[in-house]
């Protein structure tokens, strides 16, 4: 007979591992806006030296903005204390990504601006 591994069994997990229906709303929606503004940072060079740096990819950034863009608007309401600094650090990616742009799109078609607004 073979021995049929039991899904509850988590005696091989690390214990700084957790399981994912433990962890709060809030903190799942947080940590997915942090990684895709990191990557957006990244994309647009913001991490190394902008001028010499070449992970400089404004396609891939634009949609890395948008959907960070759509995850802040479908879930403001739920990020409480959160939502103002991640807001902040999205605006700022906008606006990062205008000055990288050597033609900016117009007021309004930026990247995720569908979902903010306009960013100046």
């Amino acid at each position: 007979m073979t021995d049929i591994p039991d899904p509850t069994d988590h005696a091989d997990q690390p214990a700084d591992v957790r399981d994912l229906a433990d962890i709060p709303a809030v903190e799942v929606i947080s940590r997915a806006a942090v990684m895709l503004m990191s990557s957006a940072a990244e994309k647009l060079g913001l991490a190394d030296d902008p001028d010499a740096s070449n992970r400089l990819d404004l396609d891939e950034a634009r949609r890395v903005i948008t959907a960070l863009a759509g995850l802040v608007t479908a879930s403001v309401e739920y990020l409480g204390p959160h939502a103002g600094p991640i807001r902040e650090g999205l605006q700022a990616l906008q606006k990062a990504f205008r000055e990288a742009s050597s033609v900016p799109d117009a007021p309004g078609q930026g990247p995720g601006e569908k979902y903010t607004g306009p960013v100046y």
